[in-house]
């Protein structure tokens, strides 16, 4: 397996490698400290497995950057690992098509975690965006009492259940964000954030635990 790790400091890098040796798979780590070399590197190997990007390096421009990665190379998953906390930018690395985003204070559990989530195939959410993803936008008329903030006993929200209603339909993220009326991306997140909160990693997975657990209905998709 072939990562490429790309961030301007030597010694994060370093400790990056260790992390990523306890990978089940034998992994092969290539490395750049600026985004025009990472890119490069991206050019020439076009098996690449995963691609690990900071946001704040030398030629990148933060998250339009990742924009750019993710639109010449698309067949290269990317996970954003970043010191970067902000929430808007972590949503919009996502809607920008990152598979990840992993905060540099993470431990090394997590991190382990979050890529053996991608590399199965999977997208893995941060925490802040879980916790706060269905507060509504400015100037959003809805959800204003609070409702969609609310967890069930299994610690889904009210926008969630929503989403997983549709995926019960067989929709796709696009026409679940055509019903729904939010951005494609937003759809994506809340997708995510289902299949982090049941323990599963595909539709199927979500709606056959969905159906065990009550939550939606098998025949309709509905509660």
């Amino acid at each position: 397996m072939k990562i490429l790790l790309v961030d301007d400091h030597a010694l994060f890098r370093e400790g990056m490698r260790y992390v990523l040796k306890q990978l089940p798979e034998e992994v092969e780590v290539m490395e750049a400290g600026n985004f025009q070399d990472g890119l490069k590197f991206a050019e020439l190997h076009p098996e690449l497995d995963l691609a690990l990007l900071d946001l704040n390096m030398p030629g990148s421009e933060g998250p339009i950057s990742i924009k750019y990665f993710h639109q010449r190379y698309p067949h290269i998953p990317v996970v954003v690992v970043s010191g970067e906390e902000d929430r808007g930018i972590m949503s919009k690395v996502m809607n920008y098509g990152a598979m990840g985003f992993v905060c540099k204070n993470a431990t090394a559990a997590v991190m382990l975690g979050a890529l053996n989530l991608i590399l199965s195939g999977g997208i893995y959410i941060p925490s802040q965006l879980l916790q706060k993803s269905d507060i509504p936008a400015a100037g959003d008329t809805g959800a204003k009492d609070g409702r969609s903030m609310r967890t069930n006993e299994y610690g889904l929200t009210g926008r969630q259940m929503q989403v997983l209603a549709h995926l019960a339909a067989g929709l796709s993220n696009k026409e679940i964000a055509e019903a729904i009326c939010l951005a494609e991306g937003t759809v994506k997140i809340h997708v995510a954030a289902v299949y982090q909160t049941l323990r599963v990693g595909s539709r199927m997975e979500a709606v056959r635990v969905a159906e065990k657990l009550g939550l939606i209905n098998d025949t309709t998709g509905h509660p």
